[in-house]
């Protein structure tokens, strides 16, 4: 389907009051979805049958997060250095990197986040016991969150 088909359908429905639209010409398929009359449409192409497949990219989305409350403690908080997933050891079964009441000491491992599949380990910024783990197990975490409390 050319781009100029294409242009001709995004702009039929951002038009009109059709809330999605599927054409399959061919073996190709296009599926338009207009979610919203703020949001853009968003548009995905189907590849043929035994054709490399490639993800689209997601269509921003608009959401409230409230940031959680961390109550005052006392000691160094850890914060996470990056945007991914938390794991408290090296692979599922292993034991934990740190448990509550562990010492540790400046460039000991506390634990790994898993960004864009690559496994970054995060190591202790100072020496101390663990006070708090503030973050479960595989639990998505956002950059400058804290993670542990070393005392």
């Amino acid at each position: 389907m050319d781009l100029r088909k294409l242009k001709t359908l995004i702009d039929l429905v951002a038009e009109s009051d059709i809330a999605e639209l599927e054409v399959t010409e061919g073996e190709s398929k296009v599926r338009i979805l207009k979610s919203s009359p703020v949001a853009q449409n968003q548009v995905v192409m189907m590849q043929p049958q035994g054709a490399q497949q490639y993800a689209p990219a997601a269509a921003p989305v608009a959401a409230a997060v409230a940031a959680p409350v961390v109550p005052e403690i006392k000691g160094h908080i850890v914060k996470s250095p990056m945007v991914g997933s938390f794991y408290r050891s090296s692979a599922p079964g292993s034991p934990a990197f740190v448990e509550v009441g562990s010492v540790v000491k400046e460039g000991d491992t506390l634990c790994i986040i898993e960004a864009m599949k690559l496994l970054n380990e995060i190591d202790a910024d100072a020496s101390g016991v663990i006070k708090e783990i503030l973050v479960e197990n595989g639990q998505p975490v956002e950059f400058g969150q804290p993670l542990f409390i070393i005392g």
